[in-house]
C-alpha cells in the first residue's frame, strides 16, 4: 500500500508539472521576453522530466498480483452493453468496502461489550427472581374496559356514554356531551385508538369527518389529547385523564378565550383546551 500511494503521489506531481507547462505557454510566460520564457519552459520541462523519472521508479518498484483475480460472477459485468449496468461493479466495491468495514467495527463493538455485564448493580445473585409481568394496554378484558367506562359515565353527569362492541371485543363508545357535539371513540384494550367528533345532525361513524369546521378542528385537538394522556403503565389514569380533558368540550360555543377574551376568532370559538388546565383558546392565542 505504501508503495501504491508514493506511485500515486508521483503521478499527481507529473500532472501538475504538465499542467504548469500547458500554463506557461498559453500564457506567455508573464508577459516577459522571449529569453525568459524559454529558460521559465527549461525550468519546468526538467521538472516534469524528474517527475516522469519518479512515476517509472515508483512503478518498477510495485509488485505485481501473483495471480488473477477472482470476481467470480461479476466478472461477467464487464461483457454489459447497457449504459446502466455498466456501473453495477463499482457499486459492488463500494457495497464490499462498506460491509467490510461493518465486520470490521462489530468485532471491535464486540470485544468492547463482552468487557460490560451490561447489570445494573455489581451484587450477584445465584437465585433469578421471578418478575411479575404487567399487562398491557391493549390486552385488558372487556370487563375491566366496561368497568373504567362505566365508572367515568358516573362522574359526569351531563356527559352520556354508550359501548358497544361491533368489531370482535374491542370497545366503540359513542359519547355526547350535552346538547354541544357528540364523538365516537375507538379502543383496543384501554388504549384509545380513534377519535371522530361531530355534530348532533351528522352519522356518527368512525370513517367520515365532520362536515362543519369547527368540529374538525376538536377532532384534530382530540387526537392529539390521545396522544398527550397515553400511558402504557397507567392505562386507566390515561383514559380518565382523556375523558375529563374531553369533558370541558362542554362550554365550547359559551366560554370565552383565555387569552384573547372573545368568543369567536377567524369565526371559530376557542377549539384547544389545555391539557393540564383545561382553560379554552383560540388555535392561533394557544402559543
Amino acid at each position: 500500500m505504501e508503495q501504491a500511494l508514493a506511485a500515486l503521489c508521483a503521478v499527481r506531481a507529473l500532472r501538475s508539472g504538465v499542467g504548469q507547462v500547458f500554463e506557461c505557454v498559453g500564457g506567455g510566460g508573464g508577459g516577459g521576453g522571449s529569453a525568459e520564457l524559454i529558460a521559465e519552459l527549461q525550468e519546468q520541462v526538467l521538472v516534469v522530466g524528474a517527475s516522469l523519472r519518479e512515476v517509472e521508479a515508483c512503478s518498477n518498484a510495485l509488485q505485481p498480483p501473483p495471480g488473477p483475480f477472482s470476481l467470480g460472477n461479476a466478472a461477467l459485468l464487464s461483457q454489459e452493453i447497457s449504459v446502466e449496468r455498466q456501473a453495477l461493479y463499482v457499486q459492488l466495491v463500494n457495497s464490499y468496502r462498506w460491509t467490510d468495514k461493518v465486520h470490521e467495527y462489530s468485532g471491535v463493538a464486540q470485544s468492547l461489550l463482552s468487557q460490560n455485564s451490561l447489570k445494573r448493580s455489581y451484587v450477584t445473585s445465584s437465585s433469578a427472581k421471578r418478575r411479575r409481568t404487567h399487562t398491557s394496554s391493549h390486552n385488558v378484558s372487556p370487563q375491566n374496559v366496561d368497568n373504567v367506562i362505566n365508572a367515568i359515565d358516573r362522574t359526569f353527569n351531563d356527559m352520556k356514554i354508550t359501548v358497544s362492541r361491533p368489531f370482535a371485543t374491542n370497545a366503540v363508545v359513542q359519547i355526547s356531551l350535552g346538547h354541544v357535539l357528540k364523538a365516537v371513540i375507538a379502543f383496543k384494550g384501554l388504549m384509545i385508538e380513534w377519535v371522530v367528533v361531530k355534530g348532533h345532525g351528522e352519522v356518527l361513524d368512525l370513517w367520515t369527518e365532520s362536515r362543519h369546521r369547527v368540529f374538525r378542528k376538536v377532532t384534530e385537538n382530540a387526537q392529539a389529547a390521545m396522544l398527550h394522556f397515553f400511558s402504557p403503565t397507567l392505562p386507566e389514569l390515561a383514559v380518565r385523564s382523556f375523558m375529563a380533558w374531553f369533558h370541558s368540550y362542554i362550554n365550547l360555543f359559551s366560554e370565552a378565550c383565555k387569552r384573547c377574551g372573545n368568543h369567536l376568532h377567524d369565526t371559530l370559538p376557542p377549539t384547544w383546551h389545555d391539557f393540564r388546565t383545561l382553560e379554552p383558546f383560540h388555535e392561533e392565542c394557544k402559543q
